[in-house]
């Protein structure tokens, strides 16, 4: 039997190795302050007062909407200092070393390379440029698979717990038309599609790529029940499903409102909507409890508001734009009334049930 102090002890070191994690994507953002101009940039409007992420997106002539991700990023990092709401201080010791390359001897910024590729950190160097992102299926094959090694852990042991816990079982055991949108390479969507045999499943994505690893991934495993069609949301056929999983992707989508709206159109009567999502208070001084924080603004500047962005009209959210409020107000304009939220006790994530 597994004491609570062998659980304590494992959460203390997986936080451990999830800090180091953190490292790396900071890092990253480091690059991306000194590749930009960005940490020079703060130093001549500190020399002002505090100052806005308007004001830092105005002056270098980059996205507003990148800029102010990153520059909550290095608010979480401790790199700058946040003074309220949208309201930021550089100071001259922070500028000493992340800025002043030609007198300082503490000077460091120069020392970080992106820990990415050089064609996919010039990607996200021009996404500030020219405010487009990059879409999950150009971000690459080790993208899709790092998100599905990173998402597989949870969703194989515990996502069938939640959905017991959650009243979904009976439905799935009986049988039920399932969707997932935004499935990538469906890791959840396998194990549901294995656990209950009498449900059909079919997993939407966009990205060839992650499509091509979820039927693989299926195949390997010998299942029938399910399929991977690469598709939109929005092209869910309408009355066809009774449930409609969306895992960790709406914030990644440059529309979620208009994928929400598909799903309401696609299900049945009676069905539902079952959405995993980050946790996110909505308020950078709430979230600022969280450890990783840093690690999590990093993550949207590199990947989940790149794809959030990669379209003219995208909302834009990242990884912690879908707080409960947002979600709850979405759901509703799409015809969803009956919203359910459920906290699993996940650190990183909320999970909702919606019915229209």
């Amino acid at each position: 039997m597994t004491s609570k102090t062998d659980v304590d002890e494992k959460k203390m070191f997986a936080l451990k190795v999830w800090q180091y994690k953190m490292g790396e994507v900071v890092a990253l953002m480091i690059h991306l302050g000194d590749r930009l101009g960005l940490y020079a940039t703060m130093a001549t409007l500190g020399e002002e007062g505090p100052f806005s992420s308007q004001d830092l997106a105005d002056k270098s002539g980059f996205n507003h909407r990148l800029v102010s991700e990153w520059l909550l990023g290095q608010a979480a990092a401790g790199l700058v200092h946040r003074d309220g709401e949208d309201r930021y201080r550089f100071t001259d010791t922070q500028a000493a070393v992340l800025a002043d390359e030609q007198t300082s001897l503490d000077f460091a910024a120069g020392a970080f390379e992106g820990g990415h590729g050089p064609q996919r950190v010039a990607a996200l160097a021009e996404s500030f440029r020219t405010g487009r992102g990059i879409t999950y299926e150009e971000q690459g094959e080790t993208a899709a698979v790092g998100q599905a090694r990173t998402s597989g852990p949870r969703q194989r042991l515990e996502l069938e717990a939640v959905v017991n816990e959650v009243g979904l079982a009976p439905l799935l055991t009986d049988g039920a038309r399932v969707a997932e949108i935004g499935c990538g390479a469906g890791v959840g969507l396998i194990e549901l599609a294995d656990r209950f045999q009498n449900s059909t499943f079919v997993g939407f994505d966009p990205s060839a790529t992650a499509i091509d690893i979820g039927r693989s991934a299926a195949a390997d495993r010998g299942l029938t029940n399910i399929q991977f069609t690469e598709a939109y949301a929005s092209d869910l056929p309408a009355d066809a499903f009774n449930l409609v999983f969306a895992f960790d992707c709406l914030h990644d989508m440059p529309r979620p409102d208009d994928a929400l709206v598909s799903t309401h159109r696609a299900l049945t009567a009676g069905g539902a909507m079952f959405i995993k999502e980050m946790r996110s208070s909505g308020t950078f001084e709430s979230d600022a409890r969280n450890p990783l924080l840093a690690m999590f603004y990093g993550f949207s500047v590199s990947s989940c508001l790149q794809s959030a962005m990669s379209e003219p009209d995208g909302l834009g959210l990242g990884t912690l734009g879908l707080h409960p409020d947002r979600m709850t107000s979405l759901l509703n304009d799409a015809g969803f009334v009956d919203v359910r939220m459920h906290d699993s006790g996940d650190p990183a994530h909320l999970y909702y049930l919606a019915r229209p």
